[in-house]
C-alpha cells in the first residue's frame, strides 16, 4: 500500500497529454468504476491501470518521442507481486482493449483524443479481426473493456471527486 501511495506521490502530478495529471486520471477512472457498480477488484484495477507510467524514469512526454513504454505490461507485472489476476489482468489488457475497440466499434477511433491516437499508433494500432477475435476470447476481456471505457472517460479537466484515501480500503481488500 505504501508503494502505491509513494508512486503517486513521486509522479502522480505529471500529465500525459490529456490535460489532467496521472493522479487525477486514476481517481476519475476509479470514481466512474465505483459509480457503475464495479467490484473492489475492478475499481482497484481501474485506479491502478496506469501505474506503469509512474514506475519508470522516462520523461512524461516520452510518447511524443515515439516511445511506447509498455506501461500496461510493466504495471501489471509490478502489481502481480501483491494482487491476483482479477486486478492485474485488466491492467495488462487495457491497451489491447483500446486496440480492440478501435477495430470493432464503429466511431470509437474518431472519439479518441489526440494523445490517445498517438499512443494507439505506438501500441500497434487497431487490431486485425483475427487478433480481435482472440482478444475477445481471453479471460477478463469484459473487465478490460469496462476499464477502457472508464479510461477514456477519466480525462475531465477540473473534475472533483474522491481522493486517493477513499479508494485505499478497496485496494487493501484486494491485496493477496
Amino acid at each position: 500500500m505504501n508503494e502505491i501511495r509513494a508512486a503517486f506521490e513521486r509522479r502522480g502530478h505529471e500529465t500525459y497529454g490529456e490535460g489532467v495529471s496521472q493522479l487525477d486520471h486514476a481517481l476519475q477512472c476509479a470514481a466512474f468504476a465505483e459509480r457503475d457498480g464495479a467490484d473492489a477488484a475492478l475499481v482497484t484495477a481501474t485506479l491502478l491501470h496506469d501505474i506503469g507510467h509512474l514506475l519508470h524514469d522516462l520523461p512524461a512526454d516520452v510518447a511524443d518521442s515515439g516511445v511506447d513504454t509498455q506501461h500496461e505490461a510493466s504495471g501489471s507485472a509490478w502489481l502481480s507481486r501483491h494482487f491476483g489476476p482479477e486486478v492485474t489482468e485488466p491492467v495488462r489488457m487495457h491497451v489491447a482493449a483500446k486496440r480492440y475497440l478501435a477495430t470493432m466499434e464503429p466511431g470509437y477511433f474518431e472519439r479518441l483524443s489526440e494523445a490517445s491516437v498517438l499512443s494507439l499508433r505506438l501500441q500497434g494500432g487497431p487490431m486485425s479481426e483475427t487478433q480481435a477475435a482472440a482478444f475477445a476470447a481471453e479471460p477478463f476481456f469484459a473487465d478490460a473493456i469496462r476499464l477502457r471505457r472508464w479510461d477514456e472517460e477519466g480525462k475531465i479537466v477540473g473534475y472533483h471527486g474522491p481522493a486517493l484515501d477513499h479508494f485505499l480500503p478497496r485496494v487493501q481488500v484486494c491485496l493477496a
